[in-house]
């Protein structure tokens, strides 16, 4: 009859609604666990990544610590270097200072001696007015002779010895310097190395 084929319609009509629903459930499953498959397999990269990038952190920590020490230990060197220096120096002015504190006391001593000289030679003049004037005049220019020569000596060791001093203290800067400059350095080609070693990671990824 009408009726019955009318119903027969409808169950295959449902059936085939359920059947098509069920189709694109599964269809819907099968997109649902590959996004989840894909985002699984990124997540990993991604933790692989993350531990690149730790790893290669470390590194660098690692280069700055180490150069930071270095330089720590650069530092203490060259304020020794800077504080024997001074030493040096000080003890070369307070050897200038003695000696120069000596000489006065000669050349008072010299001048005391000439006047004692000059007052004898006045109580003596009638007696010994020639005989004695000229030994104790060529005594005396002996005596300043000699005197001048061993200063100007002392003198000539003294300067020498500062002369040196001063290249010295030229030379422990100029070897500062260039040991700060070679650490400068050496801190410029770590870090290229690292940034080097980072985009190469970053490239490769």
């Amino acid at each position: 009859t009408f009726q019955t084929n009318v119903l027969t319609e409808l169950r295959k009509w449902k059936l085939s609604l359920i059947e098509h629903h069920q189709l694109q459930m599964r269809q819907e499953k099968e997109k649902h666990a590959a996004h989840v498959r894909q985002l699984s397999n990124e997540m990993e990269n991604l933790k692989e990544l993350l531990h690149t990038y730790e790893i290669s952190i470390g590194r660098k920590d690692e280069v700055i610590t180490s150069l930071t020490q270095a330089l720590e230990r650069q530092k203490e060197r060259i304020e020794l270097m800077r504080k024997f220096t001074l030493w040096r120096i000080q003890h070369i002015k307070a050897k200038q200072e003695e000696y120069a504190n000596r000489i006065a006391d000669r050349q008072f001593r010299t001048a005391l001696m000439k006047k004692v000289w000059a007052a004898w030679r006045a109580l003596s003049e009638e007696k010994w007015k020639e005989k004695v004037a000229k030994a104790c005049q060529l005594r005396a220019e002996d005596v300043c002779v000699q005197l001048t020569n061993d200063y100007e000596a002392k003198i000539a060791e003294l300067t020498a010895t500062l002369e040196q001093t001063k290249a010295e203290i030229l030379r422990l800067h100029s070897e500062r310097e260039q040991y700060e400059d070679t650490m400068k350095k050496a801190f410029m080609r770590g870090v290229c190395a690292l940034n080097l070693e980072a985009m190469t990671m970053f490239q490769g990824k």
